[in-house]
């Protein structure tokens, strides 16, 4: 069996080799290698050539109809037409786009975007480049916010949406943007050696004795955020459609191909288009290297997390009392845990949060656990629930334990009912559920603080922090400075992310007691307890 030590060192050295590897793979996905004859006097065959190096005279058109494929020119209808398209030049145009009757019947409307030579129709160009995109997709509609006393609903757009589906069935919602991409680059692909990624976006012409690729024309979906889809009913004839255009190099091209292909593997593996669009807005509202580096501050993130359940765990399976230990905290943190999972589940809030949230609840669950020294029996099919007894050390922790709590009651309890019965009065909700959950995490988040504050009064009457697991602590700090960052980067309600910055805090008061109450790691202290509960080793033979 490997020792705890040895299971840490392991962690560790895998997720080494896993950033390494990662590294290289990002490393060969912005770096090319072109080709090698590429300088050659003459045109070399094995190479092949941009077209746009021609400096061809180019159009954009972008058509949209109901069929997911075309053959002609029929069916179709024109809404955007830039004669003499620089592809070196930014513009967005937004256009209003006609909604045909399947559409409204909860169909799918599709966009054709042409890249071709000017003055020629599309159809009619051997050498022209299209691309086709939804301009429509399927979720299911945000339930509408009520007050519970007077049922006054905060719009009537609900309403429209009644006369289409049921509130539980997805319906069809309109991508208000269009974000279109060229890359510009002059650059001379290896024929040997074509870049899959970008390979299947290639389309080649034979040009005298050499190979050429059109225009690579490319369609940002990473920029289809929910915030800018509109619901689509019976009574919707026309909707605004913004078209933007901007240049794009070779690096990033096969970069965001990468992480289109990563956001469509989410939604196949079951992920929802809202939890997609968490990760969409990762990649879109930071630049390359913000987001490189956000990718390796997530990846500490996950070992942090980790190490800090690994440490959390094997202290409270090894520990027999709880001499120093505040179990109103301990119980606490296990409600305020639970408390934010359920809030984060019924926020619909990404996964990237909601998975770590709850597998903290199921831990802080056992916690509670082995805190009150429970065991169950059963008999036959009933459990029995049975309670273990304290010693008179864990009797005197708990008398300050109650001290604490009983001098934040007076605070805390007319606050938390204030603010649920304010809420009730002047805030609107889905359900009577979900204004219980909301005043249960406002209270966690608002004033879940102050639970921790009866650990830290044990602290200081009992003048000492040897009792408390520090390992687990230290990570979970690291990761609490890591949340501060994706704070800023992932979407989350505004108390979680309030939350983040006041656990700072707390820990720094924790720092301060263990500098003001230092750990003498070779003596056992007045309970009969070395530090953290470790056994001692056995002396090696010389």
């Amino acid at each position: 069996m490997l020792s705890r030590s040895s299971l840490s060192g392991l962690a560790v050295g895998l997720f080494a080799l896993y950033v390494a590897h990662t590294g290289w793979v990002m490393y060969g996905i912005v770096y090319t290698r072109p080709c090698p004859a590429a300088g050659a006097a003459a045109a070399h065959p094995a190479c092949v050539w941009p077209y746009l190096a021609r400096r061809p005279k180019l159009q954009l058109s972008v058509y949209t109809t109901t069929r997911s494929n075309i053959g002609a020119e029929s069916n179709v209808d024109l809404v955007l037409n830039v004669e003499d398209f620089d592809v070196e030049s930014k513009f967005e145009r937004t256009v209003n786009v006609s909604v045909p009757k399947k559409t409204r019947n909860n169909g799918t409307l599709y966009a054709y975007i042409f890249l071709h030579h000017a003055g020629v129709l599309p159809w009619h160009d051997g050498k022209q480049v299209h691309i086709v995109s939804p301009l429509t997709t399927y979720m299911v509609p945000k339930p509408e916010e009520i007050n519970l006393l007077t049922g006054e609903s905060t719009t009537q757009q609900i309403e429209a949406e009644k006369q289409t589906s049921a509130l539980d069935e997805p319906v069809s919602h309109w991508r208000s943007r269009l974000t279109l991409n060229v890359m510009v680059e002059d650059f001379v692909f290896d024929g040997s050696s074509l870049p899959a990624d970008v390979h299947r976006y290639m389309k080649m012409v034979q040009l005298g004795k050499t190979v050429h690729y059109l225009p690579i024309l490319f369609i940002d979906q990473l920029s289809n955020r929910v915030k800018d889809l509109m619901v689509i009913n019976r009574s919707t004839t026309e909707l605004p459609l913004t078209v933007s255009y901007d240049k794009i190099s070779l690096g990033k091209l096969r970069f965001w191909i990468h992480m289109q292909d990563a956001v469509y593997s989410l939604q196949q593996f079951g992920f929802s288009e809202k939890d997609a669009d968490e990760v969409k807005g990762i990649f879109v509202d930071t630049n390359l290297y913000f987001l490189a580096l956000t990718f390796f501050v997530a990846a500490f993130h996950l070992l942090f997390d980790f190490l800090a359940f690994k440490n959390d765990i094997s202290y409270w399976k090894k520990k027999r009392s709880m001499i120093g230990m505040s179990t109103k905290a301990v119980l606490w943190r296990c409600f305020s845990t639970v408390v934010i999972f359920l809030f984060l589940l019924d926020e619909q809030t990404s996964l990237l949060v909601l998975i770590p949230a709850g597998i903290g609840a199921v831990i802080e669950l056992w916690k509670v656990k082995k805190a009150l020294k429970m065991t169950v029996k059963w008999q036959g099919i009933w459990p029995k629930i049975q309670f273990g007894t304290y010693n008179d050390s864990e009797k005197k922790t708990e008398e300050y334990d109650a001290q604490a709590m009983k001098y934040l009651s007076y605070l805390l309890y007319p606050l938390c009912i204030g603010g649920a019965g304010y809420s009730l009065l002047n805030v609107k909700y889905k359900s009577w559920y979900s204004w219980l959950i909301n005043s249960f995490v406002n209270g966690v988040y608002a004033f879940g603080f102050l639970f921790m504050l009866p650990q830290l009064f044990v602290n200081y009457k009992m003048k000492s922090v040897a009792h408390l697991p520090w390992k687990a602590f230290t990570y979970k700090a690291f990761n609490t400075f890591i949340d501060d960052i994706f704070a800023f980067i992932i979407t989350m309600p505004t108390s979680h992310r309030l939350a983040c910055f006041r656990d700072d805090v707390v820990f720094l008061v924790y720092l301060y007691q263990r500098w003001l109450y230092p750990v003498d790691k070779s003596r056992v202290n007045e309970y009969g307890e070395s530090y953290e509960e470790k056994p001692k080793k056995k002396a090696h033979r010389e």
